[in-house]
C-alpha cells in the first residue's frame, strides 16, 4: 500500500470500490497511528492501529474473506485492547457477532473524475499547527468523541498528521470563524474522505458542502471513494458519488449508565 498524490491510471469500478475504501482507510488510520506513536499491525487480511485507552484499537479488514490465524488474531486483539474497538469491513464479509459487539452498515460510495464546483464559504487546506488544533475541536464537537474529551490539544490530530504523504486536513469558515473540518487521503491513486463535521453552531448552513468541494478540488482528476452515514448521503449524491455497496462496521458495546 502506497500514499500520496499520484493518479491512478486505471479507472474504479463500483465493484472495485470496496477494495479502494479498504485500502484509503488502511492508509488513513496507519498515518493516524504513526503520527500518535501506536502500534501498527500488518497482515494480509487486516491492518489494525492498536491505541492507548483513549484512542483505542481500529482494524480495517483489507481482504473480503480471512483465514483462521487472521480472524484469531482479530479475536484476541479485540478482547485484549486497552479502549474502544471499531472494525471497518468494506466487504461486509467478516463475522465477528462471537465478540459480543454491535454492528451496523453505511454505503461505500464511488466518485469518478470530473470538475469540481467553487465552495460558497472560504476553504483552507491546514498548514499550521494552530489551524489543525481548530480543525480537531470542530471533528471532536461534530462527532461527539467524548473518548477525547476533555480535549487534549494534538491528540487526536497530532501536529504530525499533516507531515504524513497523501493526507491533508481542510477548514470551512462563516465570517472567519471556523465551522467545518475535513480530513482527505489520497492512497494508490484514489481519494477519500473522513471526520467531514459540521460545528453545532453553523448546522444547516452549506457547510458540510463547502469544505467537501475544498477538499475535492484537489481531486478532480482522479476517483474517489467513501463511507457515508445516512445523514452524509443525500449530500454525496449530489456532489457526483454513487452508491457502490453496503460496508459493516463492528464496534464494542456501548458502555451502560451507571445507577
Amino acid at each position: 500500500m502506497t500514499t500520496g498524490s499520484t493518479a491512478t491510471d486505471q479507472p474504479v469500478s463500483l465493484a472495485g470500490a470496496p477494495k479502494s475504501q479498504a485500502r484509503n482507510s488502511a492508509a488513513f488510520w496507519t498515518a493516524t497511528g504513526r503520527s500518535r506513536g501506536h502500534e501498527v499491525i500488518r497482515r494480509r487480511g487486516f491492518v489494525a492501529v492498536d491505541g492507548d485507552e483513549r484512542a483505542g484499537l481500529r482494524i480495517l479488514i483489507q481482504e473480503p474473506a480471512l483465514d483462521p490465524d487472521e480472524l484469531a488474531g482479530v479475536t484476541e486483539m479485540v478482547r485484549r485492547a486497552a479502549g474502544a474497538v471499531n472494525v471497518e469491513d468494506p466487504f461486509g464479509s467478516t463475522d465477528l457477532s462471537h465478540l459480543g459487539m454491535r454492528s451496523w452498515q453505511m454505503p461505500i460510495m464511488l466518485r469518478q473524475p470530473g470538475p469540481v464546483g467553487e465552495p460558497a464559504l472560504d476553504v483552507i487546506r491546514v498548514r499550521r499547527p494552530e489551524d489543525l488544533r481548530t480543525a480537531e475541536r470542530v471533528v471532536i464537537e461534530g462527532f461527539e468523541l467524548d473518548g477525547f474529551e476533555p480535549h487534549r490539544p494534538g491528540e487526536l490530530f497530532p501536529t504530525a498528521l499533516i507531515e504524513q504523504p497523501g493526507v491533508d486536513v481542510f477548514i470551512a469558515s462563516i465570517d472567519g470563524v471556523a465551522a467545518g473540518a475535513c480530513v482527505g487521503v489520497v492512497a494508490d491513486g484514489v481519494g477519500s474522505h473522513y471526520w467531514v463535521s459540521t460545528s453545532s453552531a453553523f448546522r444547516s448552513r452549506g457547510v458540510g458542502r463547502a469544505v467537501m468541494l475544498g477538499a475535492l478540488a484537489h481531486l478532480a482528476d482522479r476517483p474517489a471513494t467513501l463511507t457515508a452515514s445516512k445523514l452524509g448521503r443525500p449530500l454525496y449524491e449530489s456532489l457526483g458519488y454513487t452508491v457502490a455497496t453496503p460496508s459493516t462496521w463492528w464496534a464494542s458495546p456501548r458502555p451502560t449508565a451507571s445507577r
